[in-house]
């Protein structure tokens, strides 16, 4: 890059003027907005808003997730230099794409926490645009489910992780991650008959009715049949993508509160990811993040791939 073009790419998070196209900036400086986007909460004539939620209050185990949202932004710096692979299009040219900062909230009042959340989605979705969330413990899903299905009624779930997360938890106003998707099917916001698990491997006998894949089952079959399942499930049916990056094993993501052996390799998760093109995606996430228990930093490069993935199948089916 001749250094009067690298004058001009400088913090493009503020500078921007087209909102489209790559980012070609030094990956280790200026300001690490999601993918080098705009910072801006203006939604007029947006595609897509990425934002992120710094909540952990709700885990069972480790804490940390908090900083997951900063860790994914710093990770993604170095992907809007080139499209995402084997996709065909690049989503940050066709779309535009802001970095919607984080949700602000008060973290010493908890309980007041899944409104403020559904109402900062709504709001979102109300100015017009797609919502991507980047986490914070998985807990985050359920006001976002709540937020999606008052637009689009009860959802395909898409969900990859570990853990079921559908143990039994019949006070509706407990904040835990691992009963959140117990909550969002007796709530109406998730038909489990159009949804799928992928990558479980943690015992819990009361599946609520999900089509479960666990992870040995991903190993042996093949991450192309994992996504023709997913299609064959979910059809055109508005579907919202939930990947705990826990489902990775901890080979791959050490960075996370309740990590098990056993899980997919990130070659795996791409796979599936990429082969799920074509699927009602309405929005989605990625959570538990944690960082402080993952020095490398490859688990949060790991959820800004994920987060980029969830970015192209959104963008997919929204293709002029």
């Amino acid at each position: 890059m001749a250094l009067e073009d690298a004058k001009r790419q400088v913090d493009l998070a503020f500078t921007r003027g087209e909102p489209r196209g790559p980012a070609h900036e030094n990956t280790f400086g200026g300001a690490t907005s999601f993918l080098r986007r705009r910072y801006t909460k203006d939604l007029d004539a947006v595609d897509v808003a990425v934002t992120g939620v710094p909540f952990d209050q709700a885990v069972t185990n480790r804490p940390g997730a908090r900083f997951g949202p900063r860790a994914i932004r710093d990770a993604s710096t170095l992907q809007p230099y080139d499209p995402p692979y084997g996709w065909g299009f690049d989503p940050l040219s066709e779309f535009t794409v802001i970095d919607y900062g984080d949700m602000a909230f008060d973290y010493a009042q908890v309980a007041d926490f899944p409104a403020a959340l559904e109402a900062h989605i709504a709001g979102i979705i109300a100015g017009g645009a797609g919502a991507i969330t980047l986490g914070g413990d998985h807990f985050i899903t359920l006001p976002i489910l709540r937020a999606m299905a008052a637009k689009h009624g009860p959802l395909s779930l898409i969900h990859f992780d570990a853990h079921s997360d559908t143990w039994i938890d019949d006070d509706m106003g407990r904040i835990d991650h691992g009963t959140f998707l117990y909550k969002a099917v007796r709530q109406g916001l998730v038909d489990p008959a159009r949804s799928v698990q992928i990558g479980i491997r943690t015992e819990n006998p009361d599946t609520l009715g999900f089509h479960i894949i666990d992870a040995r089952t991903c190993h042996e079959r093949g991450p192309g049949w994992v996504a023709q399942q997913v299609h064959d499930v979910v059809g055109t049916h508005p579907a919202y993508l939930t990947f705990d990056i826990d489902c990775l094993d901890p080979a791959f993501a050490p960075g996370t509160g309740t990590p098990v052996w056993g899980g997919l390799a990130n070659w795996q998760a791409a796979a599936i990811l990429r082969d799920l093109a074509g699927v009602n995606l309405v929005g989605g996430d990625v959570v538990e993040v944690s960082p402080p228990y993952d020095t490398t930093g490859a688990t949060a490069v790991a959820g800004a791939h994920v987060a980029m993935e969830i970015l192209a199948l959104y963008c997919w089916t929204r293709r002029k």
